[in-house]
């Protein structure tokens, strides 16, 4: 089953309407550093080196695959997946192609995971164990021996949410060992409020949050934060059915008028358009990490 196929099957649209792609996370334990092979590899170029897995907590969910490319990485991207922040999609299926291609044009790539909204495996995320997983994720990468000048975070739908959400977590009250200097989200749900009062995804910021998504979500909400003292890129296709064009545009043009840095880069396709490496959306998104790294 592809990736489209994947998060837009009609097990889930039937009751959400049109589905997005996002993340989530979990509880904040100490990181383990606790090294062991990923479990199923499928590399296309077998010269290079096999990804491995790192835990920062005890659940199944608290884990990173850490994609290195051949010779010194130019710097580090974060992917973190989509899927409305909910269990049934997870970092192997949704960041893994995008750590690949990362990892073939020579970044190393940490593929993150999280405890997810929703009950059984993936689950037990929400508000605030959700964040607070993204952040342990993030920060374990400083027992790790990389060159930490560059860390970018590539985030889908939800993911895009953590992703610019990460960037400003140390103003936010959570720990800040790994800061991010980058962020580029993909489709990314960056206005809670907004998001919430459009019934995204059916509901599913009531989900992360546990409420209706008011004024006092702020430490959760990236449009509540601006402005963020990193460059945001936002890639948005313009014919994006599950996540509205304009959760970017706005977001950027709030930024803008904030005195951030911020892009808003359209590109042609759909929701998941940013996320197929084969698309000319992809190939964008290495052209803004050719001027970053």
């Amino acid at each position: 089953m592809n990736r489209r196929t994947f998060l837009g099957g009609a097990g889930l649209l039937t009751g959400l309407g049109a589905l997005t792609t996002l993340t989530a996370c979990g509880d904040e334990p100490e990181p383990t550093g606790k090294d062991e092979p990923t479990p199923e590899p499928t590399r296309k170029d077998s010269a290079m080196p096999e990804p491995t897995r790192h835990t920062y907590g005890e659940d199944p969910s608290q884990y990173a695959d850490l994609h290195r490319p051949e010779g010194d990485p130019r710097g580090v991207v974060v992917v973190i997946h989509g899927g409305f922040w909910r269990s049934e999609y997870n970092a192997q299926d949704l960041g893994t192609p995008l750590a690949e291609a990362l990892a073939a044009e020579g970044w190393a790539a940490w593929n993150l995971e999280y405890r997810r909204v929703g009950d059984g495996q993936g689950g037990g995320g929400g508000t605030p164990t959700t964040f607070d997983d993204v952040a342990a994720g993030i920060d374990l990468l400083a027992e790790l021996d990389l060159d930490l000048s560059t860390v970018v975070t590539l985030g889908h739908s939800a993911g895009g949410h953590l992703g610019a959400w990460a960037a400003g977590r140390g103003e936010s009250g959570w720990a800040n060992t790994v800061p991010v200097t980058h962020v580029i989200s993909q489709a990314g749900v960056l206005d809670l409020r907004a998001a919430d009062a459009e019934s995204l995804g059916g509901g599913a910021v009531q989900a992360l949050l546990g409420h209706p998504a008011t004024e006092a979500d702020a430490r959760y909400d990236p449009a509540q934060q601006l402005p963020l003292d990193v460059p945001v890129w936002c890639v948005h296709g313009t014919i994006d059915g599950n996540v509205p064009f304009r959760q970017s545009a706005t977001y950027v043009e709030r930024a803008i008028a904030a005195g951030a840095t911020a892009e808003l880069v359209e590109v042609s396709g759909d929701h998941f358009v940013v996320i197929d490496p084969t698309s000319a959306a992809w190939t964008r998104q290495l052209e803004i990490l050719d001027g970053i790294g």
